[in-house]
This record gives structure tokens, sequence and C-alpha cells, in this order.
């Protein structure tokens, strides 16, 4: 099955100007999903992956841009990263729901990227094409990184984790998920036809979860503080991705 997608939807066109603000019907479950706001490594363009760095100034203004857009959403639960800067965010997002819980899952942590975690982002996109290297990370084709977990393990991690979140949410709601760009990526990918453009920090994205398990990406990578996506994965390119996995819903 070929990475690209050949079809063309309202989500492939790159990150939208507004947050998806329709009624969801009867039974959906709808999934928002925030990339944590930027980080001292963000600044810097080294690749943090299982690494970690504090939010900056700036990261934190955006992160609390997006809390007041997502301040009137009715949160049943929440879930992030263990990593310093997901839980970080969460925290923040969550000061206008006092009475919503935060629970970590180390499904939702970021690829890793092996030998070059806390390098710069130059040397990874130094190893190839980035579509190609992208397309093939997001699809499984791509074997992995040097001293990194393979590709497919990763993204079987990134399937059930989010299976999980799925499962115990499946009926109806409005769920919060932090992660990070990759992670949320890949499941994107897994949800619909996506394109391999970076998501920014404190974006948020949403995606639909109908009564039969079928997903709709809704929203792509809306950016309430405008401050664009510095870095990866592939800065600059519209191609679509598809991956060929999905989550469990069984």
């Amino acid at each position: 099955m070929p990475f690209i997608a050949t079809s063309a939807d309202g989500a492939e066109h790159g990150p939208t100007s507004s947050l998806d603000d329709g009624a969801a019907p009867d039974g959906t479950t709808t999934l928002y999903l925030v990339r944590h706001g930027r980080t001292e490594f963000n600044t810097a363009r080294l690749l943090q992956g299982w690494s970690d760095s504090p939010l900056t100034a700036d990261g934190l203004a955006g992160v609390r841009a997006t809390a007041r857009v997502l301040a009137d959403r009715s949160f049943a639960a929440a879930y992030a990263s263990p990593a310093g800067r997901t839980v970080a965010t969460a925290r923040e997002l969550l000061t206008a729901h006092p009475g919503v819980g935060l629970t970590t899952d180390p499904g939702l942590r970021e690829m890793h990227f092996g030998d070059l975690e806390a390098r710069p982002e130059a040397e990874l996109l130094a190893l190839g094409d980035p579509v190609e290297l992208f397309g093939g990370i997001l699809t499984g084709t791509y074997p992995g990184l040097p001293g990194a977990e393979r590709t497919t393990a990763y993204l079987e991690r990134v399937a059930d984790a989010f299976g999980r979140i799925e499962r115990e949410h499946a009926g109806g709601g409005d769920v919060l998920v932090v992660s990070h760009g990759v992670t949320l990526l890949a499941y994107l990918a897994m949800a619909g036809t996506v394109p391999m453009d970076p998501l920014a920090n404190a974006s948020v994205s949403t995606v639909r979860i109908g009564p039969d398990g079928e997903r709709e990406v809704r929203t792509f990578g809306y950016d309430p503080a405008a401050q664009g996506a510095p870095g990866l994965p592939v800065p600059g390119t519209e191609q679509p991705v598809r991956s060929p996995e999905r989550p469990d819903a069984g």
C-alpha cells in the first residue's frame, strides 16, 4: 500500500484557521489533541523524543492561548504523555477544568530518536528525503533510527494507547489528549488522510469517533497563539499521508 494518499478531503490542506465547533451527533466521542507548548529544545531546534526540556515563556503563553479556546469544553477526562513538557501543558489547560483529573500514559510518548536524541534536527533531515522518511515513519515502512525503537513498535504503542482511550470513553463526550508532534501525526494518520505539515506547539486537532468506531479528522493543527510550527516533521510539505494501520476499537 502506498503511503502517499491519492484522494483528497478537507483535512489534507494543512492547518485549519479555526476549531471545529459543530455539535457532535449523539454517541460521538471527540478527542481534542494538543501538542505540548514550545520548549527550550524546540527553540534550539534539537530533537527531543524521550528527552525533555521545559516550556519557554512564549511556549507557556501559547498554551494559555489554547487554554482560553478550550475553556468552555466539557472534558470527561484528560490524558498526557508522562514527559514533563506534556504534563506541564496539560495542567495549564486544565486550570479552567478543576474537576478533571489527569492520567499519564507512556504509550503517548514521542517517537524515540535513538542516537539522535538531543541532537540538531538537521542531522535527522540529513538522513534522506524528508517526505520519504516521515512517510515511512507514519506508515511503518521505515525500520527505525539507529538506537531507537522500531517504527512498527512505535506505531503499535501509539495505536494501543489511543485504542484504550477510545474504548474507555466509547459512547460520547469530549476528551483532552496532550502529546507530541510526531505521535499526534501518527494517530491522525490512523484516523484519516492528513498532511505531513508539522503541528504547531500548543495547536489543537480534533478527531470524532462515532458509535460504530469510525473516525473522522475534523480539525488539523489549529494554532490559537499563531506561533507557527518550527521544526519537524517536514517543514513546507503539503503531501498527505494515510496510515494503513488503525487503533484496535475492539
